[in-house]
């Protein structure tokens, strides 16, 4: 039994292990002494979290595409990143045109669905178009060769983008109705934040809902197990494929607006970061699982949020809240060490791995 646990850990697999381990202790030894300290309230507290779960509810929406690809082709899609930036940045137009008109104020709702409208089916175009021209001639391909296609269609997009509108940041417009809030005592949420919680769940409902409940979506899950039985099942592959740029395209740019109205603020490389923790979620849930995204993204969200104050206040590390993109990143070290498939991840075959 030693002989053969023996051959099963190697010297890196106990060495990070051990990196795993001391890395939890850190947190814990961190989380109780922020708590002994007692420097933040329970409103501070309930403020984290709930900004948190807004975040987490917009990464997890972009999540939802890398992982509707990943499901599908066994590729990381890179450029997706770049399809919620061209919903947003387009949408900013119609929303600024709208807001100086007063359309905006005077009809906020209608004028929102507008906006929306206008960024998922600008993300939708983008996703389309890269599948149909960047990674449908490349499908037989080896995978490098997709994922560097993809890096460069991500980069393309960029500087086209920055071409088109310029390499300034622009103000997104502000929905006066949102900046309002809904008062607990000493607690508050803004409007902004039940809105953005709200809608993002309502479209990972809806998406679920496609993919486990209609003939397409039981396409698309066909398909994910094995392209050429599917065919011979009569399915249309190519289709799918496309439906599945779609979903993810459209959940992009929703995202682009949710994300827009929290930090209004538009410019051709502000999907970077959020396309990176995205994907981060993406693989912290389990890449290919959809509802492995979904709670990816709300998990990396709260950490994101409270982890700075909670984590490294009681390591007396100066400026915590600037080393939140660390934290996030040292969870994703600490899942896939622990459990490299994901939090919902199941093993994959050696065939899909």
């Amino acid at each position: 039994m030693r002989q053969s646990l023996r051959e099963r850990l190697s010297f890196t697999d106990l060495f990070m292990w051990v990196v795993g381990a001391l890395i939890v202790l850190l947190i814990v030894y961190g989380s109780i002494s922020t708590l002994i300290i007692g420097r933040y309230s329970p409103r501070q507290w309930f403020d984290f979290v709930v900004n948190g779960i807004m975040l987490g509810s917009v990464y997890a929406l972009i999540a939802l595409g890398y992982t509707l690809v990943y499901g599908i082709l066994r590729m990381i899609n890179f450029a997706h990143s770049e399809v919620f930036m061209a919903g947003a940045f387009n949408s900013y137009f119609l929303g600024t045109a709208l807001n100086q008109s007063g359309f905006l104020e005077q009809n906020p709702f209608v004028g929102l669905s507008l906006i929306f409208a206008m960024a998922m089916i600008t993300s939708t175009v983008v996703a389309v178009l890269l599948e149909r021209i960047a990674y449908r001639p490349l499908r037989g391909a080896p995978r490098i060769v997709s994922l560097i296609t993809a890096i460069g269609a991500s980069f393309f997009l960029q500087y086209t983008f920055k071409g088109l509108y310029g390499a300034g940041v622009k103000a997104y417009p502000r929905i006066p109705v949102l900046n309002q809030s809904l008062e607990f005592g000493e607690f508050k949420i803004l409007y902004v934040q039940i809105f953005v919680v709200a809608a993002a769940l309502v479209l990972m409902a809806g998406l679920y809902y496609i993919v486990q409940r209609t003939k397409v979506g039981k396409a698309m899950r066909a398909v994910s197990e094995d392209f050429d039985t599917a065919a011979l099942m009569g399915i249309d592959v190519d289709r799918i494929i496309v439906i599945t740029f779609i979903l993810g395209g459209s959940l992009a740019g929703a995202a682009g607006v949710l994300w827009s109205l929290v930090f209004p603020q538009v410019n051709f490389v502000m999907g970077f970061i959020p396309g990176l923790k995205a994907f981060t979620a993406a693989v912290l849930g389990g890449i290919g699982n959809i509802p492995g995204a979904m709670v990816g993204g709300l998990f990396l969200g709260l950490i994101e949020s409270l982890g700075p104050s909670l984590f490294l206040d009681g390591l007396k590390v100066t400026a915590p809240h600037q080393l939140k993109d660390v934290i996030a990143f040292t969870m994703l070290v600490l899942v896939l060490i622990f459990r490299p498939s994901g939090i919902l991840g199941e093993k994959l075959t050696q065939k899909k791995a």
